[in-house]
């Protein structure tokens, strides 16, 4: 391995001019990390796992090396011209203060893609005021009362907030903040309703759909004198998204029931990438299912990836299902404007199309079962079947057995030399149990073959 592996990456931190030459040298640490690695994958020695950990970690430091040289615009270029692949691998391992900075200048694709593979901010920020500045959203981190003062905020957006956060936040907007910690109520009075004060609530599901784990994450929503307050305890996609569109997209949004109304269609798009990902994991369950040959081993490992699926799956749904409850109950409410009703109605055309994919993965997902179950049977016939072939063999040694330990075989050769008798007694049931095996093998043959001359016929009619 030592080799054919390149010299390390080793050059000096430096800010690299030239975008197109920060491209290649990324492509090549790139294409020498799945050269090595894929040669460390095929090469059978002892700690191969710990090895291959190693290579991957080092390549890894390289890369990390390299991006920490580069300005927030390069890596954007780079990330738009990369692989989705290699794309996510370089996102991994870029400054968590620059990320902000790059979505912002990378496409819209590449943008959900960047930010459904790392939701999470490296520094979690509690609260954070939005005002309206030329057509966009001006994010303001706020981290004291007094700069609440000189604020203007459209949408006010709190992460996590201790219960002193809530107190002031809602003593300076005149306001009760829920704690993010108690947003289970299931009644849709409990979650959809108005206060004598005018104040519009609303507590809904998002998805967070994540390598290790999918969640629904409940978020509460306040439509206060124009203002909308949400408050949830982590930090999602959907809302991550959002905020970057509405910074780099003039007239993206113009008041707090715009903000809340694309979170709603962000939600229905972010849960649509979810299903086209389901769709994807089926797919390669369904090319192992249908294989000739599927083990205990690997129908143990289908049925959990099938059972995963069955669980985002159902996510998705339920999650859809909660956010056409709250449109509807905006769109009933007459709370919206001509405008923002068009865009509701576009939301529920959306959330009707999401309904029959959920529903035809629930059927994709039972068949996969289905037959998964149906291999795990036919295994165990196979077995049942050798062992009652096993049974049927030595029947008839039993019974002779059971013969030659009977005092009359001994009277019948008492004039018999007792090692010849017991040899020859030995040599006659072993020759019975062989008969008895070839008269089996026989029958399965034919057997089969009538059931294939059957199948012949079905197909020639």
């Amino acid at each position: 391995m030592s080799a054919e592996t390149p010299p390390r990456y080793d050059g000096p931190p430096r800010r690299h001019d030239d975008a197109h030459g920060a491209l290649e040298e990324v492509r090549r640490l790139l294409s020498r990390q799945h050269r090595v690695e894929d040669l460390v994958h095929r090469q059978d020695m002892p700690r191969h796992d710990l090895v291959e950990d190693l290579v991957h970690k080092q390549h890894l430091a390289e890369l990390r090396k390299l991006l920490d040289t580069l300005l927030a615009g390069q890596i954007a270029e780079i990330l738009e011209t990369l692989p989705s692949e290699d794309r996510l691998v370089v996102w991994a391992e870029t400054r968590d203060e620059i990320g902000d900075a790059i979505l912002e200048r990378v496409s819209d694709d590449v943008r959900e893609q960047l930010v459904a593979a790392r939701p999470q901010q490296g520094q979690k920020i509690m609260l954070n005021a939005f005002e309206l500045q030329n057509g966009r959203l001006r994010q303001i981190p706020v981290e004291s009362r007094d700069e609440l003062k000189t604020l203007k905020p459209i949408w006010v957006d709190l992460v996590a907030p201790t219960a002193k956060v809530r107190a002031w936040v809602g003593e300076h907007f005149g306001l009760e903040l829920p704690d993010p910690d108690e947003l289970t109520d299931l009644e849709a009075s409990a979650r959809f309703y108005v206060e004598d004060n005018g104040e519009v609530h609303l507590h809904s599901d998002f998805l967070l759909d994540m390598e290790e784990q999918s969640r629904n994450v409940a978020v509460a929503f306040i439509l206060h004198k124009d203002i909308l307050f949400s408050v949830r305890k982590e930090e999602l996609p959907v809302f991550r998204l959002q905020r970057l569109r509405a910074r780099t997209q003039p007239g993206y949004v113009t008041d707090g029931k715009d903000v809340l109304l694309d979170l709603y269609a962000a939600d229905a798009e972010y849960s649509a990438d979810a299903l086209e990902d389901v769709y994807a994991d089926l797919e390669a369950v369904g090319k192992h299912v249908l294989d000739t040959r599927v083990s205990d081993e690997d129908a143990a490992k289908i049925l959990a990836e099938i059972a995963l699926a069955e669980d985002l799956n159902g996510r998705i749904r339920r999650n859809v299902m909660d956010t056409r409850r709250a449109v509807s109950f905006l769109t009933r409410g007459k709370f919206l404007s001509g405008g923002q009703q068009e865009d509701a109605r576009q939301i529920m055309r959306d959330i009707e199309s999401l309904d029959g994919h959920t529903t035809f993965l629930f059927g994709k997902i039972n068949f996969l079962m289905d037959a998964t179950v149906g291999f795990i049977n036919i295994n165990q016939n196979q077995r049942v079947s050798k062992l009652t072939t096993i049974s049927v063999v030595f029947m008839p040694i039993n019974i002779l057995a059971g013969i030659g330990g009977m005092s009359e075989f001994s009277m019948m050769t008492q004039s018999i030399p007792w090692p010849v008798a017991y040899g020859a007694f030995t040599f006659g049931m072993a020759a019975v149990g062989w008969a008895t095996f070839q008269v089996l093998r026989i029958y399965e043959r034919r057997k089969a073959k009538r059931d294939f001359e059957a199948r012949l016929l079905r197909k020639d009619g």
